[in-house]
């Protein structure tokens, strides 16, 4: 059976989070845009996008290793919201909301790590 990078829950997850938080960053004031902000963004684009590149690899252990990639974005974006949080760039309920699906996305994507390479 033959899948699509859209098929997967994981990947559909984090590009609806990341274009969350480019909603959110693209109205701050040019400071924050430009340090936080854009660091915030990148970070968050980059979970799909690894997810992504890993996805097109041929061989299944080099899908893992983006994924690692991608659970190393998942940390830096909580270190992002919490900077954000901390600097009152978001609000309380904002950051604990994206918290929530960062973990949820975190949890996910652990367990497509242990699926990837069972189906041969």
């Amino acid at each position: 059976m033959n899948y699509k990078l859209e098929d997967l829950e994981i990947y559909n997850l984090s590009e609806a989070l990341s274009d969350k938080i480019w909603d959110i960053v693209i109205k701050w004031e040019y400071f924050a845009k430009d340090t936080i902000g854009k660091q915030l963004c990148r970070a968050a684009d980059s979970i799909s996008a690894n997810i992504a590149e890993g996805y097109g690899r041929f061989h299944y252990k080099e899908n893992k290793n983006f994924c690692y990639y991608s659970r190393g974005s998942i940390l830096e974006v909580k270190s992002f919201l919490r900077k954000s949080k901390n600097r009152d760039l978001i609000p309380d309920d904002t950051y604990s909301d994206l918290y929530i699906e960062l973990q949820t996305i975190h949890l996910k994507l652990d367990a497509y790590i242990k699926y990837i390479g069972k189906l041969k």
